[in-house]
């Protein structure tokens, strides 16, 4: 049993499985496109390593895609029969057969047992954190890090990259100034923390900052040039500013050659590109037949079911490219997997995945009044759909828009206020056109003049 570079046993007997296994978490920590080869690496120097195994299940259920379970399962079986020194590497196999099983918050329960005994073990505490993100859990992300990082020292392997944890899951639970320092100082630590300096981009979105947010972002991009996909993400916080200040033609060329320069079906890049396509829309900027390719890639996962968030993205798609027998399909199946089993997945799939389902297949069709009413029995429950304030929000603008065009403008201006209250006061140029057009339709019309 050696001891990786963050001051865990592991069990590993060779010098060459140990540094394949430190670049592995490195990587991972970065959001790095190297992470798959040194998790390679590492199980070639020690076939029976399980907590690599078992790490390699855990990611692959991060992806969100229903046909690689069975891989994921593989890996369970080789974690199981693989060696696992310590009760912290048997953890990690509990919480991948707790998501196999169907709970991926007792997954997370599992991996943050390790924390209960170590409250600063790295992989730990970005599993933890990957997992509660997806599952909505801004709280639990928060606590853990808040208790983490006082004990972490100065000069720990991954104190930057804990510190852009720590920045994300302030930002998440409204600490914007705090969330701000954390994730500038640990980008000084770490300069490839992708994950960081997103999280300082989150902070200019949710404080209608889009031209600061510009100016942290720009010379940045070797922060987030070595990513897997994630770096997609970040262009598309890059294109979410420029359209607050109306750069159309900027947002478009981002979409092409940065946000879907490879046409790739995960689930993130899809949510990216339709959430950007639906803003520009909503703008009433024409966005060409830029829907069809990602109505072909959504139209393909109507069977998937992993993630609400992720349907809910193939939804606008489809909708959006007039798939309406596709569209039709994937909703009854949202609604069949609320009524499933109990699983993690079926309270969250019947609410607000239901509902919120309803609401966009409605706005698809013109039914804006329809659309407005499921939407708006959604929006408190929005949260346990998982993912960011600022990717949920194009669910957030949809609602405003049909409640508009539905005549609804008392409700409407209340989420306007809410939405600007989850954003400490700040109002971004979406809101402020929107309080315009709302107090244009009750102007009264001129008097026309006598003949």
């Amino acid at each position: 049993m050696q001891t990786d570079l963050f001051g865990s046993d592991v069990s590993l007997d060779t010098s060459t499985a140990v540094e394949a296994w430190n670049a592995l978490q490195l990587a991972f920590l970065a959001h790095g496109a190297s992470a798959p080869d040194h998790l390679g690496a590492t199980l070639k120097a020690a076939p029976e390593f399980a907590l690599g195994h078992a790490t390699k299940g855990l990611f692959l259920l991060l992806l969100g895609r229903r046909e690689l379970i069975p891989t994921a399962r593989e890996a369970l079986q080789a974690a199981r029969q693989g060696r696992a020194d310590s009760a912290r590497e048997r953890a990690f196999i509990d919480a991948l057969a707790a998501w196999l099983d169907g709970s991926p918050a007792r997954a997370a329960d599992r991996v943050e047992s390790v924390l209960d005994t170590d409250p600063t073990d790295t992989l730990a505490l970005k599993i933890s954190h990957a997992i509660r993100f997806i599952l909505g859990h801004k709280g639990r992300m928060l606590a853990r890090l808040n208790t983490a990082l006082p004990l972490i020292g100065e000069d720990h392997a991954a104190r930057g990259y804990l510190m852009g944890c720590h920045a994300f899951a302030l930002e998440e639970n409204g600490h914007f100034a705090e969330a701000r320092k954390s994730g500038e100082a640990g980008l000084e630590r770490a300069a490839d923390d992708a994950w960081g300096l997103h999280a300082v981009a989150h902070v200019h979105d949710m404080t209608g900052d889009s031209r600061g947010g510009l100016a942290w972002l720009s010379g940045k991009e070797a922060a987030w040039a070595h990513c897997n996909n994630f770096r997609f993400h970040v262009w598309w916080h890059k294109a979410l500013m420029h359209l607050d200040q109306g750069d159309h033609a900027t947002v478009l060329d981002l979409y092409d050659h940065k946000i879907r320069a490879e046409h790739t079906d995960d689930y993130r890049d899809i949510s990216n590109a339709t959430s950007l396509l639906m803003r520009l829309e909503l703008e009433g900027v024409p966005v060409g037949n830029r829907w069809e390719e990602l109505a072909d890639l959504s139209e393909s996962r109507v069977g998937d079911g992993c993630l609400i968030f992720a349907d809910l993205h193939y939804l606008l798609a489809l909708v959006s490219d007039d798939r309406d027998a596709a569209a039709h399909k994937l909703v009854a199946r949202i609604v069949a997997d609320g009524q499933a089993q109990a699983t993690d997945y079926a309270p969250v799939f019947d609410h607000p995945g239901v509902a919120a389902a309803h609401g966009l297949e409605a706005f698809g069709e013109g039914n804006y009044a329809q659309a407005f009413q499921s939407l708006t029995a959604a929006r408190p429950a929005m949260q346990r759909a998982g993912g960011s304030h600022a990717q949920r929000d194009v669910f957030e603008r949809i609602t405003i828009d049909a409640g508009i065009r539905a005549g609804q403008l008392g409700p409407v201006e209340d989420i306007l206020a809410a939405r600007s209250a989850l954003r400490d006061g700040a109002e971004d140029s979406f809101a402020r056109q929107r309080r315009e057009m709302i107090n244009d339709l009750r102007r009264p019309a001129m008097a026309v003049p006598a003949q």
